[in-house]
């Protein structure tokens, strides 16, 4: 029949009645739409992956080091450990719930252990003596001064700092990287994009060529300008695909989480050691800065003198493991990079199933036949300036770029109140990169327009604006790879 009713396809014979074309749009968006899904599944399930093999691992390596205490402890240190058990176990809660993402200062966390156990085993190595709270106190500030578990606290903290921020910088990326393909695969297209869509994929069947497939460079023009704006995110993902390789190294190297993790277990043990073997002199001195405290009735307990002698653990370690763990990460996060921009390339290839870029019997747009125009660039810029991309004035499209106005900038440690501070201000310097004059969360909202539908049928069509909370997130994780490393 003729075709004067049609409003997307080529109005010359047709099959289509105006029903048929509004449901092969529909069809055609629905269609598309669960083939940005799907693509971005496979993509979610990589990182999620990824995420879930090194929690796991660093999972297992926690656990280890506090099984050997718990197992080591009582035989070595009798009631220096019994009494004190659940010093120890707030202390590696306190490390999960860092890791796990929890508003912890995590400093503050390792400077309370200590002193806990200062005043818990300055009690028990001092048996024949009543001491108060406020001798506690007082015994505090004068035994920091003369180093009681040697330099294990502060080499510990150190350590144990850069390891936890980077291990909890590299967990969350993942889960970050997953979510943002998540929100950005979920957006709807536009009316335009969906007349786009359906001329591409559904008005040859209106002119009686469902066999014949779209041709290569203008299956690429539409879908390029249709993920317009997914393509401009290719700089922000490529730097955060980048930074989390840049922290894969880490762990496997300068602050690797096998070493520090693997032997926390160990250190305390030296630092009792040391308190031990300092047992009397610590002692001299607190008295002389805080006065001989009261006699205890209670008498002495004996239990000191059979517990003496350094520990003797192993660490709980699996080097091989985490090598492996980082390797196969870095693989797939490099091959992700360019995930943005080889998208319109893969779903043309793969989904739409177009013709070889040579073929001269492929649909055009209008009918059977050779395509001569050639593709347009990437992004928003590009894909305006695709062959037969027109602007349409007055249907402007704000592409807004998250205000960051009033946060704070932070390690990818993760968000707000993640670095090991919890003030964003005191990340290791090699943890956290220098601060960028300018980031692409402060730049100004740029507008951009929506091609025409119009010209040789090579109508490419931008994707509705993405979601305001998904750019939030995206600018969120920008920023904080910024700081990742130098």
């Amino acid at each position: 029949i003729l075709g004067e009713h049609l409003r997307i396809c080529p109005q010359g014979y047709t099959c289509c009645t105006s029903e048929m074309e509004e449901n092969f749009a529909n069809k055609s968006r629905s269609e598309f739409e669960a083939m940005m899904k799907e693509a971005g599944r496979s993509v979610q399930t990589t990182l999620t992956a990824q995420y879930r093999s090194f929690d796991s691992y660093f999972q297992d390596l926690l656990n280890k080091s506090e099984k050997a205490l718990y197992d080591a402890f009582p035989s070595i240190y009798g009631e220096l450990y019994t009494q004190n058990m659940k010093v120890f176990k707030d202390l590696y809660s306190e490390l999960r719930r860092y890791y796990r993402g929890s508003n912890i200062n995590l400093e503050e966390a390792l400077n309370e252990f200590w002193t806990r156990l200062l005043e818990r085993l300055f009690k028990l190595l001092n048996p024949q003596y009543h001491i108060t709270d406020e001798y506690l106190d007082c015994m505090v500030k004068h035994a920091e001064q003369h180093k009681p578990f040697g330099e294990v606290p502060r080499d510990l903290k150190v350590k144990a700092t850069r390891a936890f921020i980077a291990a909890r910088s590299y967990a969350q990326g993942f889960l970050v990287g997953s979510d943002v393909v998540k929100k950005v695969s979920q957006v709807s297209l536009s009316h335009e994009c969906t007349r786009a869509i359906m001329k591409l994929m559904y008005c040859p069947h209106c002119r009686g060529m469902s066999s014949v497939k779209p041709c290569n460079n203008y299956c690429l023009n539409v879908v390029k300008g249709c993920l317009a704006n997914q393509a401009d995110l290719n700089t922000e993902w490529k730097y955060l695909m980048d930074s989390l390789v840049g922290v894969a190294d880490r762990i496997d190297g300068p602050y690797n989480v096998d070493t520090v993790i693997g032997t926390i277990h160990m250190r305390i043990a030296e630092a009792i050691s040391n308190l031990q073997e300092n047992k009397d002199s610590l002692t001299a001195k607190v008295f002389q800065g805080c006065g001989n405290p009261k006699i205890s009735t209670k008498g002495s307990s004996s239990e000191d003198k059979k517990r003496r002698g350094k520990a003797t653990l192993e660490p709980k370690s699996s080097a091989q493991a985490l090598e492996m763990l980082v390797l196969d990460a870095k693989g797939n996060l490099t091959a992700l990079k360019t995930y943005w921009i080889t998208l319109p390339g893969s779903l043309c290839s793969k989904k739409v199933m177009a013709s070889s870029a040579a073929d001269d019997k492929c649909w055009n747009g209008m009918t059977k036949g050779r395509y001569g125009e050639g593709q347009g660039g990437q992004g928003r810029a590009g894909g305006q300036s695709s062959p037969g991309l027109q602007q349409r004035e007055g249907r402007d499209v704000t592409h807004h770029k998250a205000d960051s106005r009033g946060s704070r900038h932070v390690c990818l440690c993760a968000g707000d109140d993640m670095s090991g501070s919890g003030s964003g201000d005191s990340c290791p310097d090699d943890v956290c990169g220098k601060r960028l004059s300018k980031s692409p969360s402060t730049r100004q909202p740029e507008t951009h327009a929506i091609p025409k539908q119009s010209g040789h049928g090579i109508n490419g069509a931008s994707s509705r604006s993405l979601p305001s909370a998904f750019l939030l997130l995206l600018s969120v994780a920008f920023i904080a790879a910024q700081h990742l490393w130098r």
